[in-house]
């Protein structure tokens, strides 16, 4: 077996009950610093968990408490990634804060995106069946739609404004395609992020920052973070994701295994669309906990 990869799951893939019994002990610690995290993981209904300042820790504290689940197993991550904000899990997991402050920064990260998400009536939408040239040109006969997330071969996701998404939506069919619009509460990894990364800007750069333990590949570069990783992160949200790249780059660096963990699968099915020559697995329940711990041989 070559190296291990832990992927953290990202804004759109939360669920009442993600993660339910994984890692106690991480949800106790992360619920001290945001009191309120712990019922809302458990409790709060599909409305309440999509606006931002709630999505955003709540997904970053069930994406911790998958991973801890597997570390108190025995298995640890050679490289990590993390899907928009599933980086910040990442960057928790690897060493660059603790993971209380982690909660810190991503409570302040969904606070600021929410109200950036209230200065326009905006959205998202995935787009399937069509090359990456044609998404992008596609989106150039509109204003303010814009292709943000570079996930896998045949799948774009593009972010812009509710009433030109809907126009967009038409023209991907026109042009064989197929537009699925996102889970999410704004548009983000575009332009319509500039006010939060603004605010962001001083509180990433206010964090005192440890060199990572193991690679972290980045959103915004594709490779792992080196050097201003306070400016790697306030870029991170109003840039394209590099998702496929990143990828790609780890599999190159010798990983052939990756566990996505946190809710959900998608971005295990995006990673079988990457490469046919990787295990693919994921934890989000003690259940699919058992299932890897089997497959990769921890204690």
């Amino acid at each position: 077996m070559g190296k291990i990869a832990f992927v953290f799951a990202g804004q759109g893939a939360q669920y009442t009950g993600m993660c339910k019994g994984l890692s106690p002990e991480t949800l106790a610690r992360l619920d001290a610093v945001r009191p309120g995290t712990a019922r809302q993981i458990m409790e709060a209904d599909a409305d309440e968990l999509m606006k931002t300042d709630v999505t955003q820790p709540c997904v970053y504290a069930a994406d911790l408490m998958a991973a801890f689940a597997l570390e108190e197993r025995g298995i640890k991550a050679d490289a990590v990634a993390g899907y928009s904000l599933g980086e910040i899990a990442a960057l928790a997991y690897a060493g660059a804060f603790s993971i209380e402050e982690g909660m810190k920064l991503v409570a302040k990260r969904g606070e600021a995106m929410q109200k950036a998400s209230d200065l326009h009536e905006t959205g998202m939408a995935a787009i399937l069946k069509l090359s990456d040239e044609k998404v992008i040109e596609i989106c150039s006969r509109f204003d303010q739609v814009y292709p943000v997330n570079f996930n896998c071969k045949g799948q774009i996701s593009c972010a812009g404004d509710k009433a030109q998404l809907l126009d967009f939506a038409q023209e991907v069919k026109a042009e064989g395609g197929l537009a699925r619009i996102l889970e999410v509460a704004g548009g983000f990894h575009s332009p319509f992020m500039k006010t939060a990364a603004d605010e962001l800007e001083s509180v990433f750069a206010s964090v005192e920052f440890e060199e990572t333990k193991i690679p972290v590949y980045a959103n915004y570069t594709a490779a792992p973070y080196e050097g201003n990783y306070a400016d790697i992160m306030t870029k991170q949200i109003v840039n394209p994701i590099l998702w496929q790249k990143a990828i790609e780059n780890m599999i190159a660096s010798g990983v052939d295994t990756f566990i996505e963990v946190g809710p959900g699968n998608r971005l295990g099915k995006m990673l079988s669309r990457i490469s046919k020559d990787i295990l693919l697995l994921n934890v989000e329940n003690e259940e699919t906990l058992e299932a890897a711990v089997k497959a990769v041989g921890g204690r």
